[in-house]
């Protein structure tokens, strides 16, 4: 039962094992002990299945004999559970100005605690147009309301911190229990 195309993580099979000594294990984990690899070879041939190095830098190194198509089968079947239950988490961009009023920094803080619920990182950002780069302490009181208004559902991850003509201040979700 020789498969002839090779692992992308270059698992060694049937007669492309050739070491002297190896140590045999069978599916079911049963020890075979240490024997040459044509001797094993000619097990799971009997047996109808292959002989897969898994551990290729232990002395001897370890061999299985077992259905490698089931066994990789099973190992993508395990690698796309995994995937699936991962959240890829996203970064939202909130723009604020200075001369925001109370009902629109609001509306944006409800918007920034739904992106934070999701489990998503906030980016804050105020933008200072020409006179306003004169007060960058107005530019952190904002951030700071802004901040307590999303503190039920976020962190401050980075504080607010003037670059150039912009002020940045990074949301993170809070770990849930």
């Amino acid at each position: 039962m020789n498969i002839g195309t090779k692992d992308t993580k270059d698992v060694q099979l049937n007669e492309e094992i050739r070491d002297k000594e190896i140590r045999v294990v069978t599916d079911d984990g049963e020890q075979l002990g240490i024997m040459s690899a044509s001797d094993a070879l000619k097990i799971a041939a009997q047996k109808n299945l292959d002989l897969v190095k898994i551990a290729p830098m232990a002395k001897p190194p370890v061999c299985k004999i077992m259905d490698y198509g089931k066994y990789r089968f099973e190992q993508q079947k395990r690698e796309k559970e995994a995937k699936k239950n991962q959240h890829q988490i996203d970064i939202k961009e909130i723009q604020l100005s200075l001369n925001i009023d109370t009902h629109d920094l609001e509306t944006k803080a409800k918007n920034a605690n739904k992106f934070l619920k999701q489990g998503n990182k906030v980016k804050v950002a105020i933008r200072f147009r020409g006179r306003e780069m004169a007060h960058p302490e107005r530019g952190l009181e904002i951030m700071a309301r802004f901040a307590e208004m999303c503190s039920e559902n976020g962190n401050i991850e980075k504080p607010a911190k003037l670059d150039g003509r912009t002020m940045l201040m990074f949301l993170a979700a809070k770990p849930t229990k």
